[in-house]
């Protein structure tokens, strides 16, 4: 990659919310630390019971799962299919939300007695119809009853040829539902129009286990199991799982199944999960929804990217340990392999880019390519929204059909564009924030235009800007071990809820050092303390401030750094700017 291409510009800092009032409130009601209670004050909270909910919400303050309008609909149905022992097929999108979608909801059938069959399709075959994929699978096994996990709300046309192939069908997903609602048994999704769900944010595989539970209460009120055979804090570490990887928000419900997801993860019971964090070298004590994102996930991803994504399934549902550990290599495997794929596509992209710097001229991103694997075209535009702060729209072409993955940024959601040009694609789905859909190759250069005009027309270069939210200042005497202690009450961080990032003055009291290449060591002073930051990806910024005796302002996260069994608090620098500017 070109390195003078790899830079992005330097962010905007947007500074805390002041509100004295309420911080003093915060303060009081908790008995927490000043600058704790200013990050939620940061975040958005008005309310002490909001903030209460936030940070002592437990497992019987789930929601219902009868709150899904037809979740009766869909029990009745499955508790028929076990009844007269039909065969059903659980089908799942072939990512990791879908992935331990289908695993939860296959192993939870079977421990009531079904007969279960589970199929995820290919993600890199540009196929019009993954359902009517599961119709062939479904007709081959003679299976009665299909039920959809993670995928199926878009795809009205296909289902109705599955149901009238005499195949019963149940949709539990959770993406933006199309004009058409499938006609089938029963559909549970949060996103329905009136739906009372109070939780939209909830992903594939907690609407599958939503089921799960719904289908337990039933199966215990008709006396069919004990209440104590099945306990369904089990399937939490699934649950947590699949939240993590499609960037659930981290808050209300799904904060409860991910904090407590994460405590079943660290019990190690799923072996073919123990087995994935041996060859990730991840450790029990390092289990946050941060290091699975960027080492467990990417992983199981690899599956459906490049290879064959029911051996991710097979990984979570696993009981020898032999065959886990096998299968865990194997996913290693395709994982550096992914790697290597993608990284071509990337250099291909930032040298483009490099090369073609009207692109960065317009508010939105679009780029297409026949040599761009489909299996990666995700990855690629959810990196290069984050760096530039645009819509991106990253497309592979084969076969005269193109498959595109779009993310972009608050200001630009997605669907209302997509839904007001279905006429140009084959199909579409995924949400405001992320989605995905096929067109015929040519319909890309009038769907190109369109995209691009839209995002001129709505987007501000204040939009574009790339953004740096700051929650609250500190000093260097307030960073103490009690308060990286007090900061623990708002994990689990991950998407929605990220890491606080908190800004000082300082002096930089030595000049800084290069380390591994790509990032900067800072030696800060603030006070009379000392502390060591490291910001990653800046070695490019020496030059910015290679003397001593330089007051800087520093964005940072405070981290814990254990080094030969002393800890030690480190700052991850995000940001700095020399104040004698």
């Amino acid at each position: 990659m070109n390195a003078a291409a790899a830079k992005s510009e330097h962010p905007l800092w947007v500074y805390p919310e002041k509100n004295p009032a309420m911080l003093q409130s915060i303060i009081s009601e908790f008995n927490i630390h000043p600058v704790t209670a200013q990050i939620l004050l940061s975040r958005g909270f008005k309310k002490l019971e909001e903030i209460h909910e936030f940070l002592y919400a437990k497992l019987p303050n789930l929601y219902e799962p009868d709150l899904f309008p037809e979740m009766n609909q869909a029990i009745e149905r499955i508790l028929v299919a076990i009844e007269k022992k039909e065969s059903i097929l659980v089908y799942g999108d072939n990512d990791v939300d879908g992935m331990t979608a289908a695993a939860l909801l296959t192993e939870f059938l079977r421990d009531v007695g079904a007969k279960i069959y589970v199929h995820i399709p290919h993600r890199n075959i540009l196929k019009k119809s993954l359902i009517g994929d599961a119709l062939q699978f479904a007709k081959r096994h003679q299976c009665q009853l299909l039920i959809t996990v993670d995928c199926g709300i878009t795809a009205a046309k296909e289902i109705q040829e599955v149901v009238e192939q005499g195949i019963d069908v149940i949709v539990t997903d959770h993406h933006e539902p199309t004009s058409k609602i499938p006609n089938c048994v029963a559909t549970l999704n949060p996103k329905l129009i009136n739906s009372p769900y109070p939780n939209r944010d909830i992903t594939g595989v907690g609407v599958a286990f939503k089921l799960a539970h719904g289908l337990l209460n039933q199966l215990i009120e008709n006396e069919k199991i004990g209440p104590t055979k099945i306990d369904l804090k089990n399937y939490l570490d699934l649950v947590a799982l699949g939240t993590i990887a499609d960037m659930g928000s981290l808050k209300g419900e799904n904060r409860i199944l991910v904090r407590y997801g994460l405590k079943q993860m660290k019990k190690m019971k799923r072996i073919g999960l123990a087995k994935l964090f041996q060859v990730s070298e991840l450790e029990q004590s390092e289990l946050s929804p941060i290091e699975i994102a960027s080492k467990i996930v990417p992983r199981l991803n690899s599956l459906g990217r490049i290879a064959d994504p029911i051996k991710g399934v097979q990984l979570l549902l696993i009981r020898d340990a032999k065959e886990a550990e096998n299968l865990a290599k194997e996913l290693d495997i395709n994982n550096l392999e992914r790697q290597k794929i993608e990284r071509k596509a990337s250099e291909e992209i930032e040298e483009y880019l490099f090369q073609h710097r009207e692109v960065l001229a317009d508010k939105a991103i679009f780029l297409y390519s026949e040599k761009w694997h489909p299996g990666i075209i995700a990855i690629l535009s959810a990196r290069i929204a984050k760096q530039y702060n645009r819509p991106t729209l990253i497309m592979s072409i084969e076969e005269g059909i193109g498959k595109g993955s779009i993310r972009t940024i608050p200001e630009f959601p997605l669907l209302p564009l997509l839904k007001a040009n279905e006429e140009l694609l084959i199909n579409f789905g995924g949400h405001d924030y992320a989605a995905g859909f096929t067109i015929r190759q040519e319909n890309i250069p009038i769907f190109q235009k369109i995209f691009l005009k839209a995002a001129e027309a709505q987007l501000q270069d204040q939009d574009v800007s790339v953004k740096l939210y700051l929650d609250a200042k500190i000093h260097f005497n307030e960073l103490t071990f009690d308060f990286m202690e007090s900061l623990n009450l708002l994990e689990p961080f991950g998407h929605d809820n990220s890491p606080p990032i908190l800004y000082t003055d300082a002096k930089q009291i030595w000049p800084p050092k290069i380390v591994g290449k790509y990032h900067l060591k800072l030696f800060l002073e603030e006070g009379d303390r000392m502390l060591e930051g490291i910001a990653f990806g800046m070695a490019d910024r020496k030059e910015e401030i290679r003397h001593k005796d330089i007051p800087l302002r520093i964005a940072f996260t405070p981290h814990v750094n254990l080094f030969q069994n002393k800890a030690s608090i480190q700052l991850q620098i995000r940001d700095f700017q020399d104040l004698r500017k």
